[in-house]
């Protein structure tokens, strides 16, 4: 468990089926992923799965968290952590955020929480986000938090709005250190 000044961040249960259905079944969410918008057995599905992403043992795992308010308890969207590559210390952040929580930092906040995690707990030595080049919101976020966009792929998949293309940004464990590195007083 992680915990931000509003945020906890956890592995998912079961029984948060019903708040993963209350973003994941909007078509402006699924828009930007890779499937399409989720009924409720559908999310059920979804749920078990990210209920087993609970623990990086081994290159190749997703660490699945929810990412949920504190006091409420309300799970507002979900950080991932790939670990990508083991010998070359590589890993990769996703997340998604309920529109209706959006514009208020939560995303940043959960998604500095994983980087930090990644780094300073796992040793990553690089980490990337991937994201729509459609989703101007989510590139933002990736450079809010200090990634560089390395990469513009072009057709990387199509779906009903054509062709897919996606951005890649990147961090470095020295970038993230010179960025989280207390600032030096006069």
């Amino acid at each position: 468990m992680i915990t931000t000044e509003r945020l906890v961040l956890r592995v998912f249960q079961r029984t948060d089926a019903d708040d993963v259905w209350a973003y994941q079944r909007l078509p402006e969410v699924s828009r930007h992923m890779r499937w399409e918008p989720r009924g409720r057995g559908q999310v059920r599905d979804a749920v078990e799965r990210l209920v087993s992403e609970n623990e990086l043992r081994e290159e190749g795992d997703c660490l699945s968290l929810a990412v949920v308010l504190t006091g409420p308890g309300t799970v507002i969207g979900q950080v991932e952590l790939v670990w990508r590559s083991k010998e070359n210390r590589q890993g990769e952040i996703g997340y998604i955020l309920n529109p209706a929580y959006q514009g208020k930092g939560f995303a940043t906040e959960a998604a500095r929480a994983a980087l930090r995690y990644g780094f300073e707990e796992l040793d990553l030595y690089r980490i990337v986000g991937r994201c729509s080049a459609r989703n101007t919101a989510s590139a933002n976020l990736l450079a809010r938090l200090g990634m560089r966009r390395e990469a513009h792929f072009i057709g990387t998949a199509l779906d009903e709005d054509g062709w897919r293309e996606e951005y890649v940004f990147a961090m470095v464990l020295d970038e993230w250190r010179a960025r989280s590195a207390p600032a030096a007083r006069p």
